[in-house]
């Protein structure tokens, strides 16, 4: 169903796709949990091209690889290769695309996940493209979901920061409308989702509210998933300095949310949720992102057809 296909966008899966990633991962979950040895990509190579800072995104891919057995070829940043010398992005793909079997890109420019599909003859998958999707945390926040309520429809999830610039909330935003769950969108004014995607969200059926009353929004909310205001999107440090900060979840905060709420964050937090959430016992921040090996050893091994 997957195999030789490119992972751009979350408007592209179907529910049918979404169950066969997200049992696939809770297969690969099964085997690395009883340590068994996988080889089911033994024999390949995946190309991992990170032209902009990660951690858990490049390291749960490369983690993926390896546990399936395949060997990593990598770009740890702009300055390590070729582009630093001014070789175009479609040019660095038709060249990496000589080498591995599955390329993985983050890319600081909106758009370039497309870019660079369209001039590779392997599968692609977009890892981050600027401001605009990031589809493989999307798809380890549902399979992050499903562990943690037991069922993907009928919440209401509130998103909480930056909702201009978060490309997490843009692509789990597809997946919500899919699942038919109930959307809350909490941020500053400037950074408010943008105006296209949420008509875009609403046309597929999505109820929506906009507030910018966290308290009242938790109190109804099954779910809250916190982003960061991220320095990397302003061009303006004032502007920055400004907004960081507008929101933050403490122990307070939670003790007046909804009981047994689960709060998601895709990581790195800096000062949006306090340590003192981390004992609680929804706070699933941290399982989220060991979750994401799990959901990229499936996008790569039925992307390759190995499975």
């Amino acid at each position: 169903m997957l195999k030789g296909k490119d992972i751009i966008n979350t408007a592209q899966f179907s529910r049918k796709e979404l169950d066969l990633i997200m049992n696939t991962a809770a297969h690969y979950e099964q085997r690395v949990r009883r340590q068994k040895v996988i080889k089911d990509m033994e024999g390949k190579i995946v190309a991992c091209l990170f032209f902009e800072p990660s951690t858990r995104t490049r390291l749960s891919f490369e983690s993926a690889a390896n546990r399936l057995g395949a060997r990593v070829i990598s770009v740890a940043s702009a300055a390590s290769s070729s582009v630093a010398k001014g070789e175009s992005l479609a040019d660095t793909i038709r060249t990496v695309d000589g080498y591995a079997d599955v390329i993985v890109m983050r890319h600081p420019e909106t758009g370039s996940a497309q870019i660079a599909a369209d001039h590779a003859l392997h599968p692609f998958i977009n890892a981050g493209d600027g401001s605009g999707q990031h589809p493989t945390q999307a798809l380890l926040d549902i399979y992050t979901i499903r562990k943690e309520k037991g069922v993907l429809e009928g919440h209401t999830v509130t998103f909480l920061g930056d909702l201009k610039y978060g490309r997490t909330v843009h692509s789990l935003g597809y997946f919500m409308t899919l699942y038919k769950n109930k959307m809350i969108f909490v941020s500053p004014k400037s950074l408010r989702m943008p105006e296209d995607l949420t008509a875009d969200f609403r046309s597929r059926g999505a109820e929506i509210e906009e507030t910018d009353n966290v308290t009242e929004a938790l109190s109804k909310s099954d779910i809250v998933y916190v982003t960061r205001i991220q320095r990397e999107r302003f061009t303006d440090a004032a502007e920055y300095e400004k907004l960081k900060g507008s929101y933050i979840i403490d122990r307070n905060t939670i003790n007046k949310a909804k009981k047994g709420i689960t709060v998601l964050h895709p990581l790195p937090r800096v000062d949006e949720i306090s340590t003192d959430v981390d004992d609680y016992e929804g706070a699933a921040y941290f399982r989220q992102a060991h979750n994401g090996m799990y959901i990229r050893m499936a996008l790569l091994a039925l992307l390759s057809g190995v499975v």
